[in-house]
């Protein structure tokens, strides 16, 4: 660690490492600046002079997270119609919805005032959960139309489903790991939607 008040290399993500650290250690309520600060080694008023305030921290620390989902989005397009869906959708879950993600789900859900600054009006809606669900929408919906996907297939609903399962195996055993969790459900809801085809690409 750092001496208190010595920066190594970027101070944004030096900040947004340790705040993750945190959360892995003693969840969501042991978030504060005092907690972000002294993991990441720094005076606490290195936080404000980069964010203004904690909660212009948290905002950013989210979004910094929703960049990497959108980042894996575009991944996961280039896809489309290689490899096997079911493949593709359990790489993509298990990049995204690591323990990290899980985190930033419950910090968000926790905080109505931060819900509000990154979506605008509070509702029960929980942006990075929104974020998950329209990259494998787009996903499917697009396999959809290669015919690897059933047609009349609800990929709305199947894709709510696999963020849901996948978020359950998150919060569940953390002695188990993830991957093998969220390869299960990914076999059991994409297995049945898939169309039968004989294709060179195969599903």
């Amino acid at each position: 660690m750092a001496p208190t008040g010595v920066v190594l290399g970027d101070p944004r993500r030096q900040l947004f490492g340790a705040a993750e650290r945190v959360m892995r250690r003693d969840g969501v309520s042991g978030l504060t600046t005092r907690s972000v600060t002294l993991e990441a080694g720094v005076a606490k008023g290195v936080l404000h002079r980069h964010f203004g305030d904690f909660d212009s921290f948290l905002v950013d620390l989210v979004q910094d997270r929703m960049a990497m989902i959108t980042a894996r989005a575009a991944e996961l397009m280039t896809r489309v119609g290689e490899s096997s869906v079911t493949n593709n959708v359990r790489g993509a879950m298990i990049d995204v919805l690591d323990l990290d993600t899980a985190a930033m789900i419950t910090l968000v859900s926790a905080r109505d005032s931060l819900k509000q600054r990154l979506q605008g009006p509070i509702s029960s809606r929980v942006p990075v959960i929104d974020q998950i669900v329209h990259l494998l929408r787009a996903y499917l919906g697009a396999e959809q139309k290669l015919g690897r996907i059933r047609s009349g297939t609800d990929i709305a609903t199947a894709a709510r489903t696999l963020v849901g399962a996948a978020h359950l195996v998150l919060l569940g055993d953390p002695a188990s790991p993830p991957s093998r969790g969220i390869t299960r459900a990914v076999n059991a809801i994409i297995g049945p939607i898939l169309a039968e085809t004989t294709g060179p690409k195969g599903h």
